[in-house]
């Protein structure tokens, strides 16, 4: 079984033998992902997501996704007060699916809900909404999280594509990028990619125009308009920040924070 891990410390399949009597409670508090410097990000959520947060894109040579920065430390999410509660306007849906999730299953790839049966708000006590009723038929909160989850599948299929032309267009450059804390020290931050404005700008009309009316060329100028939000970063940091504290594997920087390439 293949998952997204993260916060996910027990996920397993949604059966009715296993979770008939489960009720799952689901609130404001987001304290499961208190450890997480970044979360992947799907294309649809850039035009609410750009506003708040540097989205950048992680992954190898063979392919990359679009990820939000949380923290300039490992194990970092600065997006978290002490009580667990978000506070950016916009969460993730990464984390807003939280406990559930899709996981590949068998040799074809098939899909199979899961949930995590460590998180805080599964419980037998009838706190929240039940998953199946009382002759193991799926509730109307299950079919709500089902829909939640092929909604999210669905456009996690078509980020996937969306990062698949960036990659043939060899619009990606790998960069670090700088932390200013307000405490004057600085931070360097790499692993991370951003699409170079050059190689953008040299792009032919035709492709241009081809990118306008699949609404990619507005996700990738989201995407640079967001980088901004990279001097966020750093002046969320703690003033006691270790600077021998390791640094997350992603991480980029512009105003109030530096993008260097590589």
């Amino acid at each position: 079984m293949t998952t997204q891990l993260l916060f996910y410390a027990n996920a397993v399949p949604v059966n009715p033998g296993s979770h008939k009597d489960i009720y799952v409670k689901t609130g404001t508090d987001y304290g499961f992902a208190h450890t997480v410097s970044s979360v992947p990000l799907t294309a649809a959520e850039f035009p609410l997501a750009a506003s708040e947060y540097a989205i950048v894109f992680a992954g190898n040579e063979d392919s990359v996704f679009p990820v939000v920065i949380l923290g300039g430390e490992k194990d970092q999410n600065l997006y978290l007060d002490d009580a667990g509660k978000w506070t950016a306007r916009y969460i993730p849906a990464f984390v807003r699916r939280y406990p559930f999730v899709f996981a590949q299953t068998g040799t074809e790839n098939r899909l199979t809900l899961c949930i995590d049966e460590g998180f805080v708000g599964c419980n037998k006590e009838g706190r929240g909404e039940r998953l199946f009723d009382s002759d193991g038929e799926r509730t109307a909160y299950l079919e709500q999280v089902l829909n939640f989850q092929k909604a999210y599948q669905l456009q996690h299929q078509r980020t996937l594509a969306f990062c698949k032309k960036l990659k043939e267009l060899d619009l990606l450059q790998p960069v670090q990028a700088t932390l200013n804390q307000q405490s004057g020290e600085r931070r360097v931050l790499g692993g991370l990619q951003v699409v170079n404005r050059a190689k953008l700008k040299e792009l032919d009309a035709e492709k241009v125009i081809e990118m306008l009316r699949s609404d990619e060329l507005e996700t990738i100028f989201l995407h640079l308009h967001s980088l901004v939000n990279l001097r966020v970063i750093g002046e969320r940091m703690p003033q006691h920040a270790d600077d021998t504290a390791p640094a997350p594997e992603i991480a980029p920087e512009e105003d109030g924070a530096e993008l260097t390439k590589h």
